[in-house]
């Protein structure tokens, strides 16, 4: 290629306006850069950036002919500097870091039905370059076909537990780790009466020798049966499945032969492809919780990493998660109201033929909550709640109690408040721990 391209040239540049692609052939992926005013040229940068994830490396080499570079180079869509200067910049001394967002696509075809290649190619090694951060990604609709994405979803669950309109209620069975089954199925047995929809496991217990699924998922299973016959309702049990493989794949196997009706995986720490794996099994007939353990080290600094509604909402969406843990403003998590709505927005909004999934806001959770909970994201949600069922002063069965009846009444269009007024157990539950927002430490 000549320094100065001719018309011959751009087909195998890094380089294209985005009318000059076929949007079914490429990925799309956009950046937020901070890149040091001494370097130059932005879309020399750009470039580079997407010669290294697709065909080249820090110098030319013989084997990246043109030819290679028309099928497989990633190609720049668009640099846009912000501010937008047009006849002159601030120097160095006054700016040292340009601010960009960057556009670059990504031949489907080097990342088709991938998810582990898919994230290589798009935040591979550039996720080493500074300061750089994944904003967003665009599917093509013929590389989503090649994903089944959740079983379940949002209706398949609502079908499951017979609750078509108002929002689910989780408990996560408080402490963490315990090592009695016995106390456990207790805890279990309480929540579940008192109102839960689902329980699972703490992302903390899995398959620990002093707790094993073998023994928990029979002793557990029990319990939503005997709920069951008291309160006239089903419960599911994500029964956490997170190992080493292929002790995972044996783990989902033993959970189905025991009995269990759901599963959970924390997703970030596995692995995306991974979660496929186990969600795509056509012998795994039951709806897979995501936890988003983890995955704050990816998203949470504004200048590195990847935004948050991939992270917590887009990747396991087509993995497969039905259902995504993902931290609530209103609790004991530091997140944005308007990072908080995108996450859940995400985990719903038409995505081609990948099913809704069910998003649950969660982390220090209490009854006070559930109408902001309900106000930002509608009543497809499920409500997490730990230590807001288990420390109800009253007993876990109150607790959950509590949170039915303020699910209750924000679906009536009630106050909260107005509602304990005639109601036990979230007057307690209002007393003990009011609107406000949890803080982290404060017991100890």
């Amino acid at each position: 290629m000549s320094e100065k391209p001719t018309p011959d040239d751009y087909p195998s540049m890094a380089m294209a306006l985005p009318e000059g692609v076929d949007f079914e052939e490429y990925v799309v992926a956009t950046y937020f850069g901070e890149i040091s005013a001494n370097m130059g040229i932005s879309w020399k940068v750009a470039q580079a950036i997407a010669i290294e994830q697709s065909t080249g490396t820090w110098v030319c080499v013989p084997g990246e002919t043109p030819e290679v570079r028309r099928r497989h180079v990633a190609k720049v869509l668009s640099v846009s500097q912000i501010p937008d200067y047009e006849f002159e910049r601030p120097g160095p001394k006054e700016e040292p870091y340009r601010t960009y967002i960057l556009q670059i696509g990504f031949p489907a075809e080097n990342v088709w039905n991938t998810l582990g290649l898919l994230l290589t190619a798009i935040f591979g090694n550039i996720s080493m370059a500074g300061r750089l951060k994944m904003l967003d990604v665009r599917f093509p609709k013929k590389w989503l076909a090649e994903f089944k994405g959740p079983k379940f979803g949002i209706e398949g669950i609502r079908k499951l537990l017979k609750v078509p309109e108002r929002p689910l209620l989780n408990n996560m069975i408080k402490p963490c780790i315990y090592d009695s089954i016995k106390v456990g199925s207790e805890l279990f047995y309480q929540a579940a009466v008192g109102g839960c929809d689902i329980i699972k496991d703490d992302e903390l217990l899995a398959n620990q020798a002093f707790n094993p699924i073998s023994e928990r998922i029979p002793a557990y299973m029990e319990m939503v049966d005997r709920a069951k016959s008291e309160k006239g309702e089903e419960t599911l049990f994500t029964v956490n499945i997170t190992d080493r493989m292929p002790n995972m794949l044996e783990n989902a196997d033993k959970a189905i032969e025991l009995g269990a009706n759901a599963l959970m995986v924390n997703y970030p720490v596995v692995g995306l492809e991974i979660v496929r794996q186990i969600c795509e099994d056509p012998s795994v007939k039951v709806p897979v919780l995501g936890h988003m353990d983890f995955a704050g080290a990816m998203y949470m600094a504004p200048q590195y990493g990847v935004s948050s509604h991939l992270i917590l909402a887009k990747f396991p969406r087509i993995a497969g998660c039905d259902i995504l843990v993902h931290p609530a403003p209103y609790g004991k998590a530091s997140v944005l109201n308007d990072k908080f709505e995108r996450v859940a927005h995400t985990c719903r909004m038409p995505l081609h033929n990948i099913k809704p999934m069910f998003p649950m806001p969660s982390g220090g959770i209490t009854v006070g909550m559930v109408d902001k909970c309900v106000e930002s994201l509608g009543p497809d949600i499920v409500i997490g709640s730990g230590g807001g069922i288990h420390a109800h002063p009253d007993g876990a069965a109150a607790g959950a109690k509590a949170f039915r009846q303020a699910i209750d009444a924000v679906m009536q269009g009630i106050k909260v408040k107005d509602y304990a007024k005639d109601h036990k157990e979230l007057g307690v539950s209002l007393g003990t721990w009011g609107t406000g927002k949890i803080e982290m430490g404060k017991k100890y």
